[in-house]
């Protein structure tokens, strides 16, 4: 039996089996729906890419995997180089592993190891955000600030080793100015908070927080699990405002397999580069570099720029707000747009009961949760495909 995520397998009404998927389609037996959420935000360049595809068939013809334990190969060699080329600044040390949870991980136990490693044992707190959503494991769930999903953390009682902030400057520079001496990191999901309800944000934030953790000698983390390669309108985030490390997932493989990178600047690998074995990063996840999901991801990266993408999420998020900008009815809160995401936040979440169902009968699979309608369309979508998503959403309310 499969035990689905998020689910009380109970009262869980059966799935729809998908069948076959291609472009911005995913066919059950008797439906052809566009995914209006790309498979979790990841699926960027569509269902069954040809060149993706190639490079994981390649691949697949020497070896599939390996471990990255004293050995390593063509495919995460070549990964790793294009990132240290494709990310800003001195983003360059690449730590590969198999989701963007773990991913996460890795910065969180980075950032914790880089002053232990300095003999700074007194920087063992987090600064992360409310409504952060960081992943499901439990350090990702501690850093996270989302009861909806994590409400298994109230067996341990509060967590003193993590403080949460709104996303203003007067609250940032208050934290700073309590915490800095026990901060190890600011982890944030930039501009754009995802599973804690599409919230979004100003910049200035991100740069009065990368000024204040330079003063106070804090790492600054940037989660682009979600809000990389493209979604906020940005390639990433990291190109506005350098953290010293980025987490990548999701759409790092055009979501054609799973894979995850956090990526570290200079300063901070130089913390872990010693003579001292104990300075090392003991974390060696099984499928770290896997030879097919490198494949993909350089082919995606590929894609990425040789089609420019940019300008078709520029295009994605014009039309967009030329269909939604205005748009309001009963029970409606807020609708907000960026780059390629659009959500719709309603004042009862019971008011979205039954959209699914309604979309998939107009040939939509959405997937709304708690208060939140959304759309994170694929980038290759067709300006009638996406009129279609806005369209049904917009028809949900006017019924």
């Amino acid at each position: 039996m499969i035990w689905y995520p998020y689910e009380q397998m109970k009262k869980m009404k059966d799935p729809y089996k998908i069948v076959d998927a291609e472009g911005v389609y995913i066919f059950t037996e008797d439906k052809k729906l566009i995914d209006s959420v790309s498979s979790w935000w990841s699926v960027i360049h569509g269902y069954r890419n040809p060149k993706i595809t190639e490079a994981i068939k390649n691949q697949a013809d020497k070896f599939s995997h390996v471990m990255l334990g004293g050995l390593t190969h063509d495919s995460v060699e070549k990964l790793s180089d294009k990132l240290a080329d494709f990310l800003p600044g001195d983003l360059d040390y690449c730590f590969f592993s198999d989701s963007g949870s773990v991913a996460v991980e890795v910065a969180l136990k980075m950032a914790l190891q880089y002053y232990v490693n300095k003999n700074d044992l007194k920087r063992t707190k987090i600064l992360s955000l409310t409504h952060a959503y960081h992943g499901d494991t439990f350090k990702t769930m501690e850093a996270g600030d989302d009861e909806d999903y994590h409400f298994i953390l109230k067996a341990y009682g509060e967590n003193p080793n993590v403080i949460h902030i709104d996303t203003n400057i007067d609250d940032l520079e208050k934290a700073f100015l309590k915490y800095h001496e026990e901060l190890n990191c600011f982890i944030v999901e930039p501009l754009l908070q995802g599973a804690g309800g599409m919230r979004m944000y100003d910049i200035s934030f991100l740069k009065r927080a990368r000024e204040l953790c330079d003063e106070y000698g804090v790492l600054l983390i940037f989660d682009e699990v979600a809000t990389g390669f493209g979604r906020t309108g940005n390639r990433f985030v990291s190109d506005l405002v350098l953290p010293d490390i980025i987490v990548l997932g999701k759409a790092l493989t055009g979501g054609h397999i799973g894979h995850a990178a956090t990526v570290a600047n200079k300063k901070v690998f130089d913390g872990f580069y010693s003579d001292d074995d104990t300075h090392a990063l003991m974390h060696g996840p099984t499928f770290m570099g896997n030879a097919l999901a490198c494949s993909a991801a350089l082919a995606s990266i590929e894609i990425f720029e040789a089609e420019d993408y940019m300008s078709k999420i520029k295009h994605i998020e014009e039309l967009t707000k030329e269909y939604m900008e205005g748009f309001t009815a009963e029970g409606i809160m807020e609708v907000r747009m960026m780059g390629g995401c659009v959500c719709i936040e309603v004042e009862d979440g019971s008011m979205l009961k039954g959209y699914q169902e309604f979309a998939y009968e107009r040939g939509v699979f959405a997937r709304p949760f708690l208060n939140y309608l959304y759309a994170m369309v694929p980038y290759i979508i067709t300006d009638d495909e996406l009129l279609k998503v806005l369209s049904t959403m917009k028809e949900w309310f006017n019924k």
